[in-house]
């Protein structure tokens, strides 16, 4: 397979700490930001830091993976049908910012494709605005 751009979400309680240390401490440079969510350039990929939406304060637990290993493909479509054929579970969702597919390696680790043509979308409307 062929990916355009890889890329590590780190899922996080702690939001607005982690984007602080990470554009500020770390000094990485921001490549775009949605509402609970800020994607940072990260050597040859890229650094998402996303808010654990699944977290449950009240058991002081989270349903959802801390990491995903994120590949930015052409057609996520495509590649969740040969996936599919190869007997691998995939979870396929289509949002308004774009269309990824979730699946876990034989370990259990969180990996998903995303849709390249949204996400360099995203990158280009972001710096578009800094720059006026």
């Amino acid at each position: 397979m062929k990916f355009n751009r890889t890329g590590i979400i780190l899922y996080t309680i702690n939001y607005k700490s982690c984007v602080d240390f990470y554009e500020n401490t770390l000094d990485l440079n921001k490549m775009f930001e949605a509402e609970n969510l800020t994607c940072f350039e990260f050597g040859d990929a890229y650094l998402m830091v996303e808010l654990d939406d699944s977290y449950k304060e009240t058991e002081n637990k989270s349903e959802r993976f801390k990491t995903c290993l994120r590949m930015n493909v052409p057609n996520v479509k495509e590649i969740t049908e040969k996936l599919i054929l190869k007997k691998i579970k995939v979870e396929y969702q289509e949002h308004s910012w774009g269309t990824i597919a979730k699946f876990k390696d034989p370990d259990g680790n969180l990996c998903a494709f995303k849709d390249s043509e949204k996400f360099e979308e995203q990158i280009k409307n972001y710096r578009l605005t800094k720059t006026n």
